[in-house]
């Protein structure tokens, strides 16, 4: 585990969190980036034994040339791919439990990412008494791996139950879709609170920005993770301090 006092300062000074970054020497910052570039900080769980957890991707831009590089050439001219943060939030305490981020093209599926981070929960003795989840996480795979926890898993447009393998329980969940109707259903299972995964996105990006520094697979990602973790540190310390 890489300790929160020694990643913060790097972190701060190459994401723009720290008002000083700009004062300080180029080279300082060539080195706090090239110390933190590949880190893969941990994320603290709480301590609540039972977890209401909700998942969502988002994108971030890979294509930010600089104020200078594109005064000085223009616009790339390449049009680059985004990477793709797909992170898993605590409902109940708007806290981060776990964050994975894969180049656009060359990655997981959201639904496979948020199984394994299904998994990594339970390992750590954690329950996971309720799960919710898009359409991107409408797949057997999600189903299964939630056992007995309840789910609040928009179904697709699309689904249907004509198929005889895959998961009894999402068939159930086509079924009841379809027999409540979206609003009927939103309100019974409660779908709205997965805002608070969509409400973290809209924070970091406000606080961070959509573009992305790095340029290798391997620290776009790792930067991705680092944004997500930085914001949550940050409003967990907020929190503690209100």
């Amino acid at each position: 585990m890489v300790r929160a006092t020694r990643l913060w300062q790097p972190v701060a000074l190459t994401t723009g969190i720290s008002p000083q970054a700009r004062e300080i020497s180029p080279a300082l910052n060539v080195i706090a980036w090239r110390r933190v570039s590949k880190m893969i900080p941990e994320v603290r769980l709480p301590s609540a034994k039972e977890i209401e957890m909700a998942a969502d991707g988002t994108g971030l831009k890979t294509g930010s040339a600089g104020e200078y590089r594109t005064f000085r050439y223009g616009k790339p001219g390449k049009q680059r791919k985004h990477v793709v943060l797909v992170i898993t939030v605590d409902i109940r305490h708007r806290k981060l439990l776990g964050a994975d981020a894969y180049v656009e093209g060359r990655g997981h599926s959201e639904a496979k990412t948020a199984v394994r981070m299904i998994a990594e929960i339970r390992k750590e003795g954690k329950t996971v008494k309720k799960f919710y989840g898009d359409g991107a996480y409408d797949a057997n795979l999600v189903f299964f791996s939630l056992k007995d926890a309840k789910s609040a898993v928009k179904i697709r447009e699309n689904a249907t139950t004509d198929r005889s393998r895959g998961s009894k329980r999402r068939r159930d969940e086509i079924r009841r879709y379809h027999a409540l109707g979206y609003k009927r259903w939103k309100a019974e299972t409660g779908y709205g609170k997965r805002w608070a995964v969509e409400g973290f996105f809209s924070a970091m990006k406000r606080k961070f920005g959509e573009d992305t520094s790095a340029r290798k697979p391997q620290t776009l990602t790792a930067e991705a993770v680092q944004r997500a973790w930085a914001y949550d540190a940050m409003a967990c310390y907020a929190k503690a301090r209100a």
